[in-house]
């Protein structure tokens, strides 16, 4: 069992480390009117590997701290997003819900959580901010769904025995 816990800590710090890696490499479009953050398509990892929510939460607190310069809101804010987003893939998941509930999840959470504070701190309307992340945040989701059903296609969910992945 201890060897299984030092697997998934070991897998959990290497989704951290990579997340930032593409929040650093995409960055001058991750933060542009169109916040298209191709390293959101890493949380639709938490439907195969559902132990993935908290360092994805994680991975985005670490992200917004480096790279946001938006302060505290955006650091807790970005936080809480990660953490709902991919915990709602996961319990969507486990209820029995397809790969579609990976782009929505993605797609629509921080498309329509993050302008709740990006839109006093930056005094611009919620809709305004809310549309352009959409648009970002589909192709994330879109990419995010892809990403879950090739790794399922060749069986990636048995890489952990855990509970709510899809071990077939």
């Amino acid at each position: 069992m201890q060897h299984l816990n030092n697997q998934k800590l070991v897998f959990s710090a290497l989704c951290i480390a990579l997340y930032i890696v593409v929040m650093m490499c995409t960055q001058t479009f991750a933060f542009g009117q169109y916040q298209i953050r191709i390293a959101t398509a890493l949380y639709g990892l938490s439907a195969l590997f559902p132990f993935l929510v908290l360092p994805f939460g994680l991975a985005n607190v670490i992200s917004n701290t480096v790279m946001g310069g938006l302060g505290l809101p955006d650091i807790i804010g970005g936080g809480l997003v990660g953490v709902a987003t991919t915990g709602l893939i996961v319990l969507a998941k486990r209820a029995g819900c397809g790969n579609w509930i990976v782009w929505l999840a993605v797609t629509f959470v921080p498309g329509l959580c993050v302008p709740l504070w990006l839109a006093p701190l930056l005094n611009l309307p919620y809709w305004l901010l809310a549309s352009s992340l959409l648009v970002g945040q589909c192709i994330s989701g879109i990419a995010s769904f892809m990403l879950v059903s090739a790794l399922e296609r060749v069986g990636a969910g048995r890489f952990f025995a855990v509970a709510g992945g899809n071990n077939k």
